[in-house]
């Protein structure tokens, strides 16, 4: 089996002007969404990706008739969805699964949801529990997939979630649309909010007062014409990148600028980053805009509360900024990054201590004192494309050359992350690795 894996060696002065795949959040929305919307839905800008693949897959599995203009464009012929031949197969996404959880309680056939052994091993309870309470006939073994959903009348509920989660908010609401009666979600802190933007758009009626949302079911979703703005969680890499390497100085164009999803930002200006954001517009009801990152001089930080799920998705990277900033930085409040594609606090600081790197791991979260020096080693990524790159983005301010094993899962969310990467003048590449 052949597999991809980066070779990096230290970088000076990333410079120029760039932009990031498609938001792979609204992505994975776009495709369920638009499947259920009756008529045409256009999306551009689609994130083409491994696990935003597996959902599209999963939708056309379903009788959704998809046309691919490009590989980034859709067109979508949605308002009916059939049963499927067999078991959906959603890979690696965990977003998918859960979402499309939601949507398949409310349907009148059956059906299984499953995925590779990585997806097996992530939680599923915080999904059932709720969706158990609406009346749905969804049930797994050991609380995993795969998931077994049979028809069932669902009602709506007022659901006060254990932990804020746009996944496990997503399947409630998304359930809710199938329901009787009204649905509440109750958020005990912010979540990323991309599911009540679009079904808003859509015309469902979807009120947000605080931290509750109500959904009531008012008939058909109309189809939808959208673009899909840069994924500021991909950004995250990029931006990390020029902070650390000397002499840098980049642009990014067309960036998610949702306030849910930029918590990475407010914690690295709160380190002394040098990041400057100007909103341009929206884009599929979301702000959109430039960031500008040049080399700056980080010290550490603490980090918690509220702003942990803002930034869930980025804190492997925020490790790697960490260990080159003065001073000590404290995460907490951040254990579900142990329930992500990986344990991402084990896999990581074990993987940068290859490196040198010192991490103490905690519970719900890290600490590391720097600024620490980092010495090229081969690192292996563990079929995690966060945990990948943020590998990747180390071995720019590594001494010698760092080997990136398993570096193809970086496709799960940024096809072309080296390409991009070395595009601003990074020295990175890819081979071929035959196993």
């Amino acid at each position: 089996m052949a597999n991809d894996c980066f070779k990096v060696r230290p970088a000076r002065g990333l410079k120029g002007r760039t932009t990031v795949p498609g938001d792979k959040s609204i992505s994975h929305r776009a495709v369920m969404f638009g499947a259920l919307g009756k008529g045409t839905t256009k999306v551009r800008g689609w994130l083409s990706a491994g696990d935003t693949e597996a959902s599209l897959a999963s939708v056309q599995a379903l009788g959704v008739p998809v046309e691919r203009v490009s590989q980034h464009e859709l067109i979508i012929q949605g308002g009916q969805l059939l049963p499927p031949d067999g078991p959906l197969n959603l890979v690696n996404a965990g977003t998918g699964i859960r979402l499309i959880a939601g949507i398949m309680c409310g349907q009148p056939f059956e059906s299984v949801l499953d995925g590779s052994e990585q997806l097996r091993r992530r939680p599923m309870k915080r999904i059932l529990t709720p969706l158990q309470m609406m009346g749905a006939n969804i049930s797994a073994v050991n609380d995993r997939a795969p998931l077994t959903i049979k028809p069932a009348q669902l009602r709506g509920i007022k659901y006060d979630m254990p932990m804020a989660s746009a996944q496990v908010k997503s399947a409630v609401l998304l359930a809710g649309l199938f329901a009787r009666g009204a649905t509440a979600v109750v958020q005990p802190g912010p979540a990323r909010d991309h599911t009540e933007r679009m079904l808003s758009a859509m015309g469902v009626d979807i009120v947000t007062d605080g931290n509750t949302i109500v959904l009531t079911p008012n008939g058909e979703l109309r189809p939808m014409d959208l673009t899909v703005p840069g994924d500021i969680s991909s950004a995250a890499f990029l931006i990390v990148a020029a902070l650390l390497v000397p002499d840098s100085d980049v642009t990014l164009t067309g960036i998610n600028l949702n306030k849910t999803r930029t918590g990475i930002i407010d914690v690295l200006q709160a380190m002394g980053a040098d990041i400057s954001v100007t909103e341009t517009g929206l884009e599929a009801g979301e702000p959109v805009g430039e960031i500008r990152i040049k080399h700056s001089a980080l010290k550490g930080t603490e980090v918690g509360g509220d702003v942990v799920v803002e930034m869930i998705d980025e804190f492997p990277i925020l490790m790697v900024a960490a260990l080159r900033a003065e001073g000590r930085t404290v995460v907490r409040d951040a254990q579900e990054l142990r329930v992500k594609e990986t344990d991402r606090i084990s896999v990581m600081a074990g993987e940068l201590a290859k490196l040198g790197a010192q991490i103490t791991e905690t519970a719900d979260g890290f600490i590391i004192d720097g600024p620490q020096r980092l010495t090229a080693a081969t690192v292996y990524g563990h079929d995690d494309h966060r945990v990948s790159m943020s590998l990747s983005v180390a071995g720019l301010v590594t001494e010698g050359e760092t080997t990136v094993l398993d570096a193809r899962c970086a496709g799960d969310s940024f096809p072309g992350f080296a390409e991009t990467v070395a595009g601003l003048g990074a020295d990175i590449h890819v081979e071929l690795l035959q196993q």
